[in-house]
């Protein structure tokens, strides 16, 4: 079972720019440490003080371990320690999800064809 990890951040509006770089450097380190990097979002419209990061692993324990080569990487903790200096995330929450089945990207990006349940107990009617 796939789980995703989701970071929401409360970011300094008007260090949106050093957030990007930040994010930008996850983009790099993250998959060397095994992390599959969904992506990370900045705000666009509407709320401009969240931004938000995902990433996948096949189990907790998958995550536990990246963590700790994320914590000994050099690249890791230069990015985190640029986080500390430049004082652009004012908070940071996770979230460890589970993909709805049928819905999570990497197994759906080749389906031609789905089955739509009225709810989970009604017969299944094709399109």
């Amino acid at each position: 079972m796939t789980i995703t990890c989701f970071i929401e951040y409360r970011i300094d509006p008007a260090k949106i720019t050093e957030f990007q770089q930040y994010a930008e450097n996850w983009g790099h380190i993250i998959p060397g440490c095994g992390g599959q990097l969904l992506g990370y979002f900045l705000p666009h419209e509407g709320t401009n003080n969240r931004a938000f990061g995902l990433i996948s692993f096949a189990s907790l324990a998958d995550y536990e371990s990246y963590r700790q080569r994320l914590k000994a990487d050099p690249a890791g903790s230069k990015n985190f320690q640029l986080a500390n200096t430049g004082q652009f995330i004012l908070e940071e929450q996770r979230s460890f999800l589970k993909a709805v089945p049928g819905t999570y990207f990497p197994d759906t990006c080749h389906t031609t064809a789905f089955t739509v349940k009225d709810s989970p107990e009604t017969p299944e009617t094709n399109l």
